[in-house]
């Protein structure tokens, strides 16, 4: 029986939860805790974190399970505990003002509040004792309170300064400026002023994958045809593939690379780094038809079917760094254990493919797997035919595989976030389209259906569920990626079911996110609790904002609803964030992306099909090509999507199986039968042409 437990053990959440026998005297955020702090006049000791975080885990072993530092804490603060995954809103808040204080932020987040939830200390990690620079957690503790009980005016001070603060960060530039074609050519050379040109990615080490700015890299390829961006992209996708960021045996990346060569990484694995990167893996397949880029995404689709699929068909959250109370044990090799498993022969093949010594180049003589050069080439060295080299290769990998799966496993937060889901079932729908795999399009259906039964309740949608529990009011990344889910489930599956839904969602967010006075989406909607500030967030972090992935399905729901209010919410919103984006481009890669695909112009492609049927070998030109403009309707004879405006006008002879038109620019071409035909009709790269 556990010697202490606390309030979280009543929560849903798994990181609370792992909390729930600390001495601390936690509270989960909420009414309780304020109202003790001001009963009391005690400062709030906040604590934020997320089950995968390594240094949270730290933290806790170091300082939260120390039975002094509890007394301390419990003596001296009302403490809250938050799961920044179940509880977004807070999160950004605290997060912006700790990084307004210290110029930096990052998780986990520590910050000490008035009891009306002012912030007016913070930072991240603190050591039990004075180490790296970093004041020891008791020393601050003590101090804090110290600070509060005798300079109470200071304090209340410096809170109020953070809060105006705050309020000025969430509101967009009023010398808005203009967006346009040039903006995002300035943008695309400020962003590849960065690039590491060696090992790829963006410089300096930590390396992160940064997809949002390499899938705008990759659309900026495709109009404007400069070869550099191509390089760009090919470079570091080819990198981060043979890296140790990859999963060399189970697929699926890890969350970033501490070093420049993408070689070791922080071994957490989340579901919406592994989301968009198959996404941008599948574009890169569809642009450059490189048979890597398509095995990386079915490999990491594999890992997330594997391991964080939720037996109800969502997708839990994530994999933790460390198993056993070691970082990255799981995952790492002895030259001897690979040995031991393989043989001499194959060892001594695997060993040279994934660059597995016996030195090692992780921690205690370990190794972690990263590719050492070329199937072809490790063909050559060992004097052996390709194929027969590429099969021993696989024979190896899956045996490692079958070896480490009965290693003891990196715990899992199987919570299940509506935002997150929103990106797999746009990673899923994408490859069911290129891939023409019904088992991709049944997991997008499985997945919007648990959705639809589990989280979208009768008041309204839900951000989290956990333990057969759906908490808490959706947030703007909510409803933004699960109305883009639903548009690439509409493009894949031409079912008007989730056309419908993905209205829905956007009547609902231009009702109650929308910022009437200086345009943009709120975090939170008009319905949620209301904290020290309403915050706003456009900047991408480690994924795209809310705000640019509105942006972009509201252009996209025009062309298929013909309503011309979508299109005008996002184009006020460019406006708002112009000025921004053009100093700050590394924060808006994805908002940018949807500033192309706004002046480009989409391209409306329409399939129609006869009664025949055959509309196959057009969709296969369409679904194959990279288009990153592309709005895709199929109709057949009898489809309620025949009423749709894209529909008006685009019949289908009786005597062809299948025709297709293309629209760009208010112009549509004349049907066109044949795959070739219609080739000849898509956009090219290089389309906008020089630019000027």
């Amino acid at each position: 029986m556990a010697k202490h437990t606390n309030r979280l053990a009543q929560e849903t959440s798994p990181y609370l939860r792992q909390h729930a026998h600390n001495p601390v005297d936690w509270y989960p955020w909420g009414p309780e805790a304020f109202e003790r702090a001001r009963r009391e006049d005690k400062p709030i000791f906040l604590s934020i974190g997320y089950s995968a975080c390594h240094w949270c885990h730290v933290m806790e072993r170091e300082s939260f399970e120390d039975e002094e530092t509890a007394r301390l804490m419990n003596e001296l603060f009302v403490n809250i505990k938050v799961d920044r995954e179940e509880r977004p809103d807070v999160d950004h808040v605290y997060m912006t003002a700790v990084q307004l204080l210290t110029g930096r932020g990052g998780w986990p987040l520590t910050v000490f509040l008035c009891p009306d939830g002012r912030p007016f200390y913070g930072g991240t990690y603190f050591p039990p004792s004075d180490r790296h620079g970093l004041p020891a957690f008791r020393r601050v503790l003590l101090a804090v309170a110290q600070t509060y009980r005798e300079k109470r005016d200071e304090i209340l001070k410096t809170a109020d300064q953070l809060v105006a603060a705050l309020e000025r960060v969430e509101t967009p530039e009023e010398d808005a400026g203009s967006w346009d074609r040039d903006l995002v050519v300035h943008a695309a050379e400020l962003l590849s002023g960065a690039y590491d040109w060696r090992y790829g990615g963006l410089q300096p080490a930590p390396k992160f994958p940064n997809s949002s700015i390499f899938e705008f890299f990759l659309q900026y390829h495709f109009l404007s045809g400069e070869p550099r961006y191509r390089e760009m992209v090919v470079h570091t996708l080819r990198s981060m593939a043979h890296g140790g960021i990859y999963d060399q045996l189970g697929g699926g990346f890890h969350r970033y690379s501490v070093d420049e060569r993408w070689l070791v990484p922080h071994f957490e694995k989340m579901l919406y780094d592994n989301a968009l990167l198959v996404r941008l893996y599948l574009h890169g397949f569809q642009a450059f038809g490189e048979p890597l880029f398509a095995a990386v995404a079915r490999q990491t689709l594999d890992y997330l079917l594997r391991e964080l699929r939720s037996p109800e068909g969502g997708f839990y959250s994530s994999q933790d760094a460390d198993s056993e109370g070691e970082e990255g044990k799981f995952y790492v090799w002895t030259q001897a254990e690979v040995v031991d498993r393989l043989g001499q022969e194959l060892g001594a093949l695997a060993c040279r493919y994934w660059g597995i010594t016996e030195e090692g180049n992780f921690e205690h003589g370990r190794n972690v797997l990263h590719v050492t050069l070329e199937v072809e080439q490790l063909a050559k060295l060992f004097e052996r035919p390709v194929s027969e080299v590429a099969r021993a290769l696989e024979r190896a990998r899956q045996q490692l595989l079958d070896v480490r799966q009965r290693r003891v496993p990196p715990a899992r937060d199987d919570k299940i976030l509506t935002a997150w889901n929103g990106m797999a079932v746009s990673a899923f729908a994408l490859a069911a389209e290129v891939f023409d795999d019904p088992n991709y399009a049944a997991v997008v259906r499985e997945t919007l259906e648990f959705l639809q039964r589990r989280l979208w309740l009768e008041d309204g949608l839900r951000s989290t569920y956990a333990n057969g529990v759906a908490k808490y009011l959706a947030h703007l990344d909510d409803f933004a990626f699960l109305l883009s889910g639903y548009l690439d489930a509409f493009e894949a599956l031409q079912e008007i079911a989730y056309l419908e839904r993905a209205e829905a969602l956007a009547t609902e967010l231009l009702e109650h996110f929308w910022d009437p006075e200086h345009a943009g989406f709120y975090f939170t909607s008009d319905r949620h609790e209301p904290l020290i500030v309403r915050s706003k967030p456009a900047f991408d972090g480690a994924v795209p904002s809310g705000n640019s992935v509105a942006c972009r399905a509201l252009l996209r729901l025009a062309h298929f609803t013909g309503k011309a209010l979508y299109e005008q919410r996002a184009k006020a919103l460019l406006d708002a964030y112009a000025a921004t984006m053009r100093v700050q481009p590394s924060g808006f890669a994805h908002l940018l992306s949807a500033a192309s695909f706004y002046l480009a112009g989409a391209c409306e492609v329409v399939v129609v099909e006869s009664s025949l049927g055959g509309g196959a070998e057009l969709l296969r030109a369409v679904r194959q090509r990279y288009l990153p403009q592309r709005v895709l309707l199929v109709l057949r004879p009898g489809d309620q999507r025949a009423k749709l405006p894209l529909a008006e006008g685009k019949t289908c002879s009786a005597s062809l199986p299948a025709v297709a038109y293309v629209c760009q620019g208010f112009t549509c071409s004349p049907p066109a039968s044949s795959a070739a035909a219609l080739e000849a009709l898509l956009p090219k790269s290089g389309s906008w042409g020089a630019p000027g």
